[in-house]
């Protein structure tokens, strides 16, 4: 019988062609780009440009029903496309337009695209699916009094939408949300070029971003929620998102923002983005997140007894911080967490000593009385050991806070402060927007100080045990475990 229909013709040569693949590829799995840390995360053959994410919310307990879009370019020939996705039910898949064959193995989503795609060819991925808020409680979504928040940091953000989650891999984002009516949806970025659409009893939210994004630093808001406008140094503008209840008692502290800008910018330049707020939400996580453009806290931190104010608004700059080191200039490796969590550490210590309350001397002191310890039970700074399985917060040891703090410390003893202030400035400007590491590291130092820092580094980066600080004899040696 001869097919009338070229429609119909097209889609029974797609299917025809998609089980010639299947039959001659081998079976699907798990890929990684081997990071030392998480080498099951990432995924090798193509460069993501953007995702457009796409949400439907009905209440902090049920599965958001979702669509994810992704534009990418692909690096290598591709008859398989492999995505982290887990943690929420696909319903169907298209690459470049035609249907898709899919399957999860591990923690990946696996697409058999209808025809190969070609070196440079590029890649339009649109796959819907559930994005599940239940159960697991080590990353993705945060189930808040009123809604939800995200905290993807450091493999979690496959846990809400599928994606090539590594920081190595940047790309702009669009969020579009829907939310029943007298709830507020917030992602990072700026809202869209129209207001928020209201269809019946429900209101749909859209954001972009201006600048690339790591997955792990992406951030959706839903709740009860007021959104706070401000001006910030040179006209940026500042956005905060808080309970709508708490607004009054939380405006003296979102008061400070414009401030604590102002201070970070004489140190290290211009902050990089389109605007920037904080995001607290009714939730208690054990942590604080630089998700960009809007830091997450816990609504405890602001409002429970025992935290002195120093101390609160050390947090603040350290997540402020971040937006420089960490999101700006991401880690080409997890490896590499040390320059996030070691500058973060750094200003919130230089802050706090400017405070008066908690000197910096001190702090490093301190610190360098640890180190040893530390690098004992964690590895050193530029070499982590991997966190247990399943507990991927443990990653986020003393090492790569203070102890990597106390490497710049040392650096900036070596060197001298004129020419560490130039290493800042420069790091962050000639890596905006992108990816570097260690490596990268020790050659701008090197190339700003006139000599080669490496052999001065390398023990600091990666000895099992201190070196000793320069210009500071009376510090004696760090003490043994």
């Amino acid at each position: 019988m001869q097919l009338s229909s070229p429609r119909l013709r097209a889609a029974l040569l797609a299917a025809a062609s998609l089980t010639l693949v299947a039959a001659v590829l081998p079976p699907p799995a798990p890929l990684g780009i081997g990071d030392p840390l998480f080498p099951a995360l990432g995924n090798p053959g193509y460069d993501v440009l953007a995702y457009d994410l796409s949400f439907t919310y009905k209440d902090n307990r049920t599965p958001l029903d979702a669509v994810t879009v992704i534009d990418a370019r692909a690096e290598r020939p591709l008859e398989r496309i492999n995505l982290d996705f887990t943690h929420g039910k696909v319903a169907s898949v298209e690459v470049n337009g035609e249907p898709a064959r899919f399957e999860g193995v591990g923690e990946d989503l696996v697409l058999t695209p209808a025809r190969p795609v070609p070196r440079g060819g590029r890649l339009h991925i649109g796959v819907r699916h559930t994005s599940d808020p239940r159960g697991r409680g080590d990353g993705g979504w945060v189930p808040t009094e009123d809604g939800l928040a995200m905290a993807n940091q450091a493999d979690a953000a496959h846990r809400v939408f599928p994606c090539n989650d590594h920081p190595s891999d940047k790309a702009l984002f669009t969020f579009r949300i829907t939310a029943p009516a007298g709830l507020t949806a917030v992602a990072n970025g700026v809202p869209g070029t129209f207001p928020a659409h209201r269809s019946g009893s429900a209101t749909t939210w859209t954001y972009r971003t201006l600048h690339p994004m790591a997955t792990e630093l992406a951030q959706v808001s839903i709740g009860r929620s007021a959104v706070v406008h401000a001006t910030g140094p040179h006209g940026l503008p500042l956005r905060d998102v808080v309970p709508a209840a708490d607004r009054e008692l939380l405006d003296p502290w979102l008061k400070k923002t414009p401030g604590h800008i102002a201070w970070m910018e004489e140190r290290v330049g211009r902050y990089p983005f389109e605007n920037y707020g904080v995001l607290i939400a009714r939730a208690t996580t054990g942590f604080e997140l630089e998700t960009q453009t809007l830091s997450l806290f816990e609504r405890g931190i602001f409002t429970g007894e025992g935290y002195p104010e120093w101390y609160v608004e050390s947090v603040m700059v350290h997540e402020l911080a971040h937006q420089w080191f960490g999101d700006s200039v991401s880690p080409r490796s997890w490896s590499d967490l040390w320059l996030n969590e070691g500058h973060a550490t750094w200003y919130e210590a230089l802050y706090a000593d400017g405070l008066g309350t908690y000197s910096l001397e001190r702090r490093m002191r301190e610190a360098y009385q640890r180190s040893d310890q530390w690098r004992a039970a964690g590895g050193p700074p530029a070499a982590p050991k991997p966190a247990a399985p399943g507990e991927k917060i443990g990653l986020f040891r003393p090492a790569v806070y203070d102890g990597a703090a106390l490497i710049l410390y040392a650096l900036r003893q070596e060197v001298g402060a004129a020419v560490f202030d130039r290493i800042e400035r420069r790091w962050v400007a000639e890596h905006k927007d992108g990816v570097a590491g260690t490596a990268d590291f020790v050659r701008l130092a090197s190339r700003e100080a006139g000599r080669d820092l490496g052999p001065f580094l390398e023990p600091w980066l990666y000895g099992p045990t201190t070196p000793a600080m320069p210009g500071r004899p009376e510090w004696g040696t760090p003490k043994s475990v």
